[in-house]
């Protein structure tokens, strides 16, 4: 039960510390927030310590401690013959701990670079854990955590540790750990028909290091862009983090649309693509639209960023090309991830550029934030090349079509009139077509107040215009959660309706 000094009692100054904070650190706070907030005015007198601890309860060591404190920091001032008083401070409000409504808080003062940056939505909110256990529904862009084999993994890094950890302590190339780069120049030019060399490859933290890369070695700022519209939130970031401005080119049912993005920003100096899975639509982009986009980046002196995010998850016929294997012109810098094939705390993608821009990539990786640790490299190189990788994916190949069969079937039997769910052939989501009108935006907040975690279309656009959907990711949701989860999306977006 909390004591209160009849002499600070006007302030409420009390003690109540929460378990494992010392009874003087508590003391010492309770009046040092009394003091900034201007409950103890400059010059107001104290109890003694000895009357203060009687007052309290505790012992005079306790007062005498917090008065030391408060002392030395300058918010009390003790003198002989005159007691213990406030000290005589200008306290600017903003010390102050008192909380504001948030009605009457100022904005925080951006740069206009962070205020876009703000601005930047990629979801409305992030789903928690809903009603009943575990993680919610449909998390966009996450695999299968449970299905990853963790402890092989465990093996692999362990096993890696104990044969090189010297040699992996050493400063390693910014390109990167060579025989990850050649591990990863052999793995692209199979799957994906990549035409490179291991000095091509940079390996990076991550698709969004690589993209924040891109921007800042091949944009000025004020330069334009092209994005596709709708487009991958992260990818407008980086174009924005580099000063220059994204511009909205619009796809369609055979990708970006090249003649509009010329017409929009004749003179951009990139365009950034997924042409082999649209982000977040799904849709390829077709032979003709790929063979514009190269030669529109040839005479235009401009580059094409190639984001090929989930390539490996192709459910009906042989993943596609890369658009990569078809630039003859050395215009194409392609973007590739570890983090949604294994798991994303790995944080490990690369970059695969032109032979002419491999010194400028290496130089600006040099001072970069962040690197990838070589033993994390080292191991990664270690699973690729004993088979489980290969391996990993085609299990996922497998489970995730499977998962996204389930949650169709689901979605047609519990939520027929209300969300019309398109059946994808590739990648990690399926996209669910709202009624016209439906705000999506909202939908996606009732869905998270009943544990489902869905991204709405509108968050991934820059303009308008567009029917309204939801996007549900199916790889990470086991199929007895994928039948729950519907049914809790049809309670949330039938109690609006």
């Amino acid at each position: 039960m909390s004591r209160q000094s009849p002499s600070l009692a006007a302030v409420g100054i009390t003690l109540d510390p929460a378990p494992g904070i010392a009874v003087s650190r508590h003391l010492y706070e309770r009046i040092r927030d009394a003091i900034l907030s201007g409950q103890l005015r400059p010059g107001l007198r104290l109890p003694s310590s000895r009357a203060l601890a009687a007052e309290l309860g505790v012992s005079r060591t306790t007062t005498v401690t917090a008065y030391e404190r408060l002392r030395d920091e300058g918010y009390l001032d003790g003198r002989v013959g005159a007691g213990t008083t406030v000290a005589l401070l200008q306290i600017p409000p903003a010390a102050a701990p008192v909380h504001q409504p948030p009605a009457v808080r100022r904005p925080p003062r951006l740069s206009a670079q962070g205020a876009a940056l703000a601005g930047v939505r990629w979801r409305i909110r992030h789903a928690m854990d809903g009603p009943g256990s575990g993680p919610p529904a449909f998390p966009v862009g996450r695999p299968a955590l449970d299905a990853f084999p963790a402890e092989l993994w465990g093996k692999v890094v362990a096993r890696r540790a104990r044969r090189s950890a010297g040699s992996l302590l050493r400063y390693q190339h910014p390109a990167g750990y060579r025989p990850l780069r050649e591990a990863i120049a052999a793995y692209a030019g199979m799957a994906r028909a990549v035409r490179c060399t291991p000095e091509q490859v940079l390996v990076v933290g991550g698709a969004q290091a690589g993209l924040s890369l891109a921007a800042r070695l091949l944009l000025d700022p004020g330069d334009d862009a092209w994005m596709e519209n709708p487009g991958y939130y992260g990818a407008r970031g980086a174009i924005i983090a580099a000063g220059a401005t994204p511009v909205p080119v619009p796809v369609d049912e055979d990708g970006l649309d090249i003649a509009a993005g010329k017409a929009l920003a004749p003179r951009a100096r990139v365009a950034y693509v997924t042409p082999s899975h649209q982000f977040p639509l799904g849709v390829t982009m077709s032979l003709p639209r790929r063979l514009a986009l190269l030669e529109w980046a040839r005479t235009a002196d401009a580059y094409v960023v190639e984001d090929d995010y989930d390539s490996e998850y192709r459910y009906v016929g042989d993943p596609l090309p890369s658009l990569q294997g078809l630039d003859g012109s050395g215009r194409v810098v392609y973007v590739g991830s570890f983090s949604k094939v294994l798991f994303p705390a790995l944080r490990i993608g690369y970059l695969i550029v032109p032979d002419e821009l491999v010194d400028a990539f290496a130089a600006g990786q040099r001072f970069a934030a962040a690197h990838v640790p070589a033993l994390e490299q080292a191991a990664l190189t270690d699973f690729i090349a004993d088979g489980h990788f290969a391996r990993h994916v085609r299990r996922m190949r497998a489970l995730y079509a499977e998962r996204g069969a389930a949650l169709v079937q689901a979605a047609r039997r519990e939520l027929d009139g209300v969300l019309s769910v398109t059946p994808a052939h590739a990648g990690l989501h399926v996209i669910g077509w709202l009624p016209d009108g439906m705000d999506d935006g909202a939908a996606a907040l009732r869905a998270a107040e009943h544990g489902v975690d869905v991204q709405p279309l509108s968050a991934h656009a820059q303009e308008p215009g567009r029917r309204p959907g939801l996007l549900l990711g199916h790889a990470a949701t086991p199929e007895p959660d994928i039948v729950t989860g519907i049914q809790r999306l049809a309670a949330a977006l039938t109690a609006a309706s």
